[in-house]
């Protein structure tokens, strides 16, 4: 294939499979149906395959086409995301909204709410400033950030705060690991006794964990390796270092392609709430109030 095919067709080859429609497909994209089957036709050509199998009743995706349409959204999904994350980055310098937020929030949830609020109100801009949840409270009570969004299950003395999503913590090795193949799920008592990578002292995942295992009556062994971000410690997971509870909007990619296997945790809550928090003597207003809104939308 000389040269890749366009994000339009790929568009197009996934709202196919929605609808069950090349016309209707083409009317969500808002080109004919005469324009959207010529462009369906030239994208078969260019990959070699059938994709659409059409009948009187509609259209319908072949396998082949069933295939590269998942793997087309998946593109799609994180062209989203980098247009979201460069949107974020271009509004970090000289913002009159300083935010502070917990890694997790910050890499999967952030970057989409900032970009709502931008396209809602060009003029807005907001600085971001990551770290742990602890760290988080500790910005906005010094009254270094207007706004914190964490992921601490604990109490919050000082702040006030609004539930905006909700998380799971998942137990993941690499594919190589024993405990990816083991059948029965593992104890409180065991993941408690086995040396886990994990995030450092005063992170909301670590701070569940150990609220978790604490509700089932054990303590965590020492960790066998601690790092400061998400992001390194799933990395570290997927190099075989060791298995890590991690967020599952973290590991969400890895699980579909394989590179991190979920291992089934039985006798523990690892739910979690993700939480704006603003100063208890303070009411979020002005962009601080929008950007909250839609976080709020987003649950």
């Amino acid at each position: 294939m000389a040269t890749p095919p366009d994000l339009e067709s790929l568009r197009l080859l996934v709202l196919v499979g929605r609808r069950g429609s090349l016309g209707g497909a083409a009317a969500e994209t808002g080109v004919s149906q005469p324009a959207a089957s010529k462009r369906m036709r030239a994208l078969e050509r260019r990959l070699g395959v059938q994709l659409v199998e059409r009948s009187r009743r509609g259209s319908t995706l072949t396998t082949a086409g069933e295939l590269v349409a998942a793997r087309a959204e998946r593109v799609l999904d994180e062209l989203r995301a980098l247009q979201d994350g460069v949107e974020l980055l271009r509004l970090q310098a000289s913002a009159p909204l300083v935010v502070a937020a917990s890694l997790t929030v910050a890499e999967h949830l952030l970057p989409s709410w900032i970009a709502q609020l931008t396209r809602s109100d060009p003029g807005a801009r907001v600085g971001l400033q990551v770290m742990n949840s602890s760290l988080v409270c500790a910005a906005v009570r010094d009254g270094d950030a207007s706004l914190g969004f964490v992921e601490s299950p604990g109490m919050l003395p000082g702040l006030r705060s609004r539930v905006v999503g909700r998380d799971r913590l998942t137990l993941v090795v690499d594919p190589g690991h024993p405990w990816s193949r083991r059948r029965r799920p593992v104890e409180p008592a065991e993941l408690a006794g086995t040396p886990l990578l994990s995030r450092e002292p005063g992170s909301g995942t670590r701070e569940t964990v150990e609220r978790a295992l604490a509700a089932a009556g054990h303590r965590a062994v020492e960790p066998l390796l601690e790092l400061g971000s998400s992001t390194a410690l799933r990395s570290a997971v997927r190099s075989g270092a060791g298995p890590a509870l991690l967020s599952e909007f973290v590991v969400a990619d890895d699980r579909v392609t394989g590179a991190l296997v979920e291992v089934a945790v039985s006798g523990l809550d690892l739910h979690r709430e993700l939480r704006a928090v603003w100063r208890s003597a303070e009411q979020p207003s002005g962009t601080a109030a929008a950007l909250l809104r839609h976080a709020l939308r987003g649950r």
